[in-house]
């Protein structure tokens, strides 16, 4: 699920409507909804301070750059992982089977960090750094949870996992096909089988807890 779907998912208290926002945070979610939305380079700092309804100066009071609000952007994408009592392995299949929920919101234009990449390339190594960052972080977290179900080739299967969920993140957004994840899904789970992993608990458990 992408990072804007799911804040849109929590209900913010009735009291507090966007105009009572902090004016930075008015200024970050604009600037999300336009970049993912309409592209980065698409999107000038004019636009993004007309639509909050403030100056150019006014913006620049709180970013001070238009790559600063690029990079305030790209790190408003990491989320960490809920705590789980699950099993590791469990969590990972649970990971999968939830990647389709994200592939569906109306808002889903693929990731963020490969637009960026792609649109910025090597003009802008902040938002590469980012972008890798948070690329590894995900397989990190891959790779802890696979060491901790008791998988010897934890790094490298890790590192495939990770390529799956890129994979089936572009393949949905170019054949408009939220189903890829199910495909993925099926995938990891062929790898943790050639692995060695008991799926038959694992997958009970990652479907009740859905």
């Amino acid at each position: 699920m992408t990072a804007i779907a799911k804040r849109k998912a929590q209900k913010q208290p009735a009291s507090k409507s966007p105009t009572r926002l902090p004016m930075k945070e008015r200024i970050l979610d604009t600037a999300e909804r336009l970049f993912y939305g309409a592209g980065i380079r698409a999107t000038g700092v004019d636009t993004i301070a007309a639509e909050v309804g403030i100056s150019k100066r006014t913006l620049y009071n709180h970013f001070p750059s238009k790559d600063a609000l690029v990079a305030a952007y790209l790190k408003r994408g990491f989320y960490e992982p809920r705590p789980s009592e699950l099993p590791p392995i469990a969590q990972i299949v649970r990971y999968f089977d939830r990647l389709e929920k994200g592939f569906s919101a109306r808002d889903f234009r693929g990731c963020r960090f490969v637009n960026a990449v792609a649109e910025l390339g090597d003009e802008d190594r902040a938002a590469r750094k980012i972008a890798l960052d948070f690329k590894e972080g995900r397989r990190l977290w891959f790779r802890e949870l696979l060491a901790s179900g008791g998988v010897r080739e934890a790094d490298a299967l890790a590192t495939q996992l990770a390529m799956l969920v890129d994979g089936a993140i572009s393949m949905a957004m170019v054949r408009d096909d939220p189903s890829m994840a199910r495909a993925a899904a099926s995938a990891a789970r062929v790898l943790l089988a050639n692995a060695g992993v008991d799926l038959g608990e694992a997958k009970t458990i990652a479907t009740a807890e859905a």
